[in-house]
């Protein structure tokens, strides 16, 4: 018996191969824990030119909004957002419908309005020492405005539009970075007339990027911006005098310091900023050379979740009329890892945030960037979707907004996370499996805080509904490919450039969930008993 229990031991290891763990995952479906906004899934466009370049690499090319919309001449797609044959339009439409965008970054804090009166000159985006970033004041026509929008008008995107906070203000002659000064609004507001006149639809405006707390190249006093987002708060009631149609107001757009966004929302005041929004890059450095292994570490991951909690409980103590936003994460600062960000390891840092986040009642999750840098959703160059996009999607058409509380006993490397179902009944589960070495087989058991032992997955009966899985793993099994197979077949365009048909396999409710290594897989298991969900 011993020398049989050997063999079987020695033959495991000459061939690579492993049993699977066993693993009970307990859902509460009697409550929710938190609940995101209906629209949860957002992605940016940024104003970077061609010659925004980091670690000798310029990864942008045409991608910024000043240059964005001529690439119509060139390519035939442009997965949701730009679209040059029509008769395309409602298929795109169908893949997010709609996809919340925010228009921002570094530069929009540079960037002028070609519209009424304010503007004497209408300079062009440069390089130039001293200036924020390495870059001079940039002038937005209209003309570009007016493309932009029919683009977004063709296919339903949400727009967040991140105006100038610091037109009017002056360097401190005292501290480094400060800004000082009262913000001169009328520039902007002639811009939101001009786009309010010609019925462009806006969800919302956010004022200035990661100028709050210590700030990135320049930064404002928190009784400053308070008193600033008032006036912000003022221009939109006047310009939007229908409160059913009026854009929210979005602040503070930059990294998370406890005193100053608590003191902001103080000085701001009550019903002010509809949502407070925060910036995440928790991977460090694009040019980090142990970017893959922090993307693969859930210790390293984790850390990040105490200023989840954290922005959590400022809106709790001092705006609870606002809602927690990620305005802007890329994982990886000055445009992400070259090697890494566009490719599936990528999901685990992205899928696991978007899981984390929404459990701590955050309701936008902004991903850096739609179209450029190294973490796009699209190719820059091609346009052709990266990994995330597809687990973007997924997630987009599976999660509803309700999220329930999860738990298991296993491997921190197994990540789970759960919300009702989004278009049908039951649950949704995304299962992130970062191990490289251990897959899984995971029963899934309801516990309705009802039995101390817990219940078993559904009612006498409801396990004949089959299970839907999606499994996403990498083309050849490396982790660093941008190739995505779901269900074991590789998701590329069709012929005619659309989105690729994504259906689940359709499985045995009554069986386990099999997570093979370095592998994400959501599943959608319909006879579940959520009340949370009914």
């Amino acid at each position: 018996m011993v020398s049989r229990f050997l063999i079987c031991c020695v033959l495991l290891s000459v061939f690579g191969l492993s049993l699977a763990e066993e693993v009970k995952l307990s859902i509460k479906g009697v409550t929710s824990i938190a609940k995101t906004d209906d629209n949860f899934i957002c992605a940016t466009l940024d104003w970077w030119p061609e010659d925004k370049c980091d670690y000798n690499q310029c990864p942008w090319g045409k991608a910024g909004i000043l240059n964005l919309v001529f690439l119509l001449i060139d390519f035939l797609y442009f997965c949701v957002l730009l679209l040059f044959h029509k008769s395309k339009i409602p298929k795109f439409r169908s893949a997010f419908s709609p996809l919340r965008i925010r228009i921002g970054g570094s530069l929009q804090d540079q960037i002028l309005y070609k519209v009424g009166t304010s503007l004497k000159r209408c300079p062009h985006l440069k390089k130039r020492d001293g200036g924020l970033f390495g870059f001079s004041k940039g002038c937005f026509h209209m003309e570009r405005w007016d493309q932009m929008n029919k683009l977004f008008n063709d296919t339903g995107a949400k727009i967040t539009f991140g105006l100038n906070a610091l037109i009017g203000r002056k360097k401190s002659k005292d501290v480094d970075l400060l800004m000082v000064g009262d913000w001169y609004s009328k520039n902007s507001h002639d811009f939101m007339k001009y786009t309010a006149s010609k019925g462009y639809k806006i969800d919302s405006y956010e004022l200035g990027n990661e100028l709050c707390g210590s700030g990135v190249s320049a930064k404002i006093d928190a009784e400053q911006y308070g008193k600033d987002i008032v006036e912000l708060k003022r221009l939109v009631q006047d310009v939007y005098p229908n409160p059913s149609t009026q854009p929210k107001v979005l602040g503070p757009a930059g990294f998370y310091d406890e005193q100053w966004f608590n003191t902001f929302l103080q000085t701001s005041g009550a019903n002010v900023v509809d949502g407070l929004t925060h910036h995440i890059y928790n991977l460090g450095a694009g040019v980090d050379s142990t970017l893959i292994n922090k993307i693969q570490d859930p210790y390293f991951l984790d850390q990040i979740a105490q200023t989840y909690k954290d922005v959590s409980t400022s809106i709790k103590s001092f705006g609870p009329w606002a809602g927690a936003w990620v305005g802007e994460a890329g994982g990886a600062y000055n445009s992400g890892g070259k090697d890494v960000s566009h490719t599936f390891a990528n999901g685990f840092w992205y899928l696991d945030q978007l899981g984390m986040t929404s459990t701590f009642d955050h309701k936008v999750f902004c991903r850096q960037a739609l179209i450029g840098g190294n973490y796009a959703l699209l190719n820059t160059t091609t346009f052709i979707p990266n990994p995330d996009y597809y687990g973007a999607l997924l997630w987009h058409r599976l999660m509803g907004k309700n999220v329930l509380s999860t738990s298991h006993n296993s491997s921190p490397y197994l990540r789970v996370y759960s919300h009702c179902s989004k278009n049908s009944a039951g649950i949704s589960v995304l299962i992130i499996n970062m191990s490289n070495s251990t897959s899984f087989d995971i029963s899934v058991e309801n516990d309705m805080n009802l039995y101390p032992e817990g219940r078993t997955l559904m009612e006498e009966g409801e396990d004949k509904i089959p299970r839907e899985e999606y499994h996403l793993t990498p083309k050849d099994g490396n982790i660093q490919s941008d190739v995505l197979l779901l269900n074991g077949s590789p998701l590329k365009l069709t012929e005619s450039s659309d989105i690729p048909e994504m259906n689940p396999k359709l499985v045995d409710a009554s069986l386990p969930i099999k997570v093979a290594p370095d592998s994400i897989v959501f599943v959608t298991i319909k006879g579940f008993n959520a009340p949370a969900c009914a």
